[in-house]
């Protein structure tokens, strides 16, 4: 069983494998034999391919590169080419583009709600292949363009990350240094009830300056949290869309995946314009506050039980300033350490997330706050469309380059 405590060989996962990427920021680990270590040890070029999940997912690929010994889950597959005929990195980027993605979408099978495409499927597939020195010119283009993507990604989250300095100045609170984590602390045994014997899990809030006496207000009396009633299907292989953590980049949903009612029954539904809180670590850490800006097609669709979704009890500028303060280091520095739960699993709990101390000014400051999410996540928004475009049109020329115009 997969843990989170650092013991044994780090294993890559679903939602480690991103799209044009990886995600190394929840990782787990495993305690394999020497044999199985053998069996699924990683080497560096090989390509892992995702060979089961939603339509939109399946097929997804990417070439590891990390020092180290490492492992892959199985739903994963492990791709290994050979050099002399090819660059790894430049098959997974045809496999990646429109032409592979088409032959994957042709031989993949539709099983209840989930695509999959088996080892000997994979074999059928066909990539052009010429010289390796053209191979590399190819991918020297689609590096540049994949770093200038990065620098639009990356300028993005800074404008986003500067929310929280600004909230903060606009409500005057001022945040004291943190505790330092070395300082002993003492508990009585009846305040473990299953936390972490550990400095975090028990260092208090640390209390800000608040010279103008803003209301401080619990979560649960200004927002709901988890409120959405989804409709019941007629069949319980009825496809349903669906949101978890590998749909989800940091600040919104990526794309919408599927699910059969029965694996999705009992959960809790989502809508635009809510905000998804995770609740596991390390997405806690991470700050995974998705602001719902859409949803496809869908009316709503059904989350993963490691988020909470939060609706503020007034007008859309209380749910943005909402978001801002999710985004702030007063909830951050609320939230961190004090997840509950074994190792490996450690959330907040439904109490603990209900009571999280939020600022609430009058209306004025919660819509200045309110305006400025809205300026900054446009801005965002723009950024990030203009990356997809610049990372499509590089996709296109690598693809042109390949197989003409007029494939």
């Amino acid at each position: 069983r997969a843990t989170e405590e650092p013991i044994g060989t780090p294993i890559l996962r679903m939602s480690n494998l991103q799209a044009d990427g990886w995600d190394f920021t929840d990782l787990k680990y495993v305690q394999l034999t020497d044999k199985e270590l053998t069996r699924w040890r990683l080497e560096r070029g090989d390509i892992v391919f995702n060979r089961t999940n939603s339509k939109e997912l399946v097929g997804k690929c990417e070439v590891f590169d990390r020092e180290g010994t490492w492992v892959f889950a199985s739903y994963l597959m492990r791709l290994r080419v050979d050099r002399k005929q090819a660059e790894p990195e430049f098959v997974a980027a045809f496999l990646n583009a429109h032409a592979g993605r088409l032959q994957i979408n042709r031989e993949s099978r539709q099983i209840i709600g989930m695509s999959n495409i088996n080892a000997e499927e994979i074999r059928t597939l066909r990539v052009p292949l010429p010289k390796l020195p053209k191979q590399r010119e190819l991918l020297a283009a689609l590096d540049a363009a994949r770093a200038a993507r990065r620098r639009k990604l990356e300028e993005a989250e800074a404008l986003l990350g500067g929310l929280d300095s600004f909230a903060l100045e606009a409500l005057g609170l001022a945040l004291p240094p943190p505790h330092d984590p070395n300082k002993p602390f003492a508990v009585r045994l009846r305040q473990l009830r299953g936390r972490r014997l550990d400095p975090p899990a028990y260092t208090p809030f640390p209390i800000p300056s608040n010279p103008r006496g803003v209301p401080i207000k619990p979560l649960a009396t200004v927002a709901a949290i988890d409120s959405h009633t989804a409709p019941p299907q007629t069949s319980d292989t009825a496809i349903v869309p669906y949101v978890g953590l590998p749909e989800c980049d940091l600040n919104d949903v990526r794309e919408v995946a599927s699910r059969t009612y029965k694996e999705a029954r009992g959960r809790s539904i989502a809508h635009v314009g809510d905000i998804l809180f995770a609740r596991i670590e390390p997405s806690v850490f991470n700050k995974k506050y998705v602001f719902v800006e859409h949803l496809g097609d869908h009316e709503y669709a059904y989350l993963s039980t490691e988020f909470y979704a939060v609706r503020a009890h007034g007008n859309e500028d209380d749910q943005k300033y909402l978001y801002a303060m999710f985004q702030s280091a007063f909830v951050y520095n609320q939230v961190r350490g004090k997840t509950t739960g074994s190792s490996g699993r450690r959330r907040i709990d439904p109490e603990m997330f209900a009571s999280l101390l939020i600022p609430w000014p009058d209306g004025s400051v919660r819509k200045k706050i309110a305006a400025e999410v809205s300026r900054r996540r446009d801005a965002t928004r723009l950024l990030r469309e203009d990356a997809a475009q610049l990372w499509d049109a590089a996709k296109r020329r690598f693809e042109d380059a390949l197989l003409g115009p007029d494939k």
